[in-house]
């Protein structure tokens, strides 16, 4: 999930992408975390029903850039 800065200076997540696996998920992070606009990124998992949208709480696995997640926790 690539993170920026909204129009307040305040970070904000955007798209999450999927990943096959928390290899990939941690190379995409890297890899979108210096793209034009964003500020970071961050590679995380999660089980869930994707039927139902019964999802647990993410794990992340990595983080790259500048990404203060204790941020966004409010």
């Amino acid at each position: 999930m690539p993170f920026l800065r909204d129009g307040d200076g305040m970070l904000s997540p955007a798209e999450a992408m999927e990943a096959p696996n928390g290899e990939a998920a941690r190379r995409r992070a890297l890899a979108v975390s210096t793209a034009s606009g964003n500020i970071g990124a961050i590679a995380f998992s999660r089980t869930g029903d994707p039927d139902s949208g019964d999802f647990a709480e993410g794990v992340v696995l990595a983080s790259f850039g500048d990404v203060d997640l204790d941020a966004l926790e409010g």
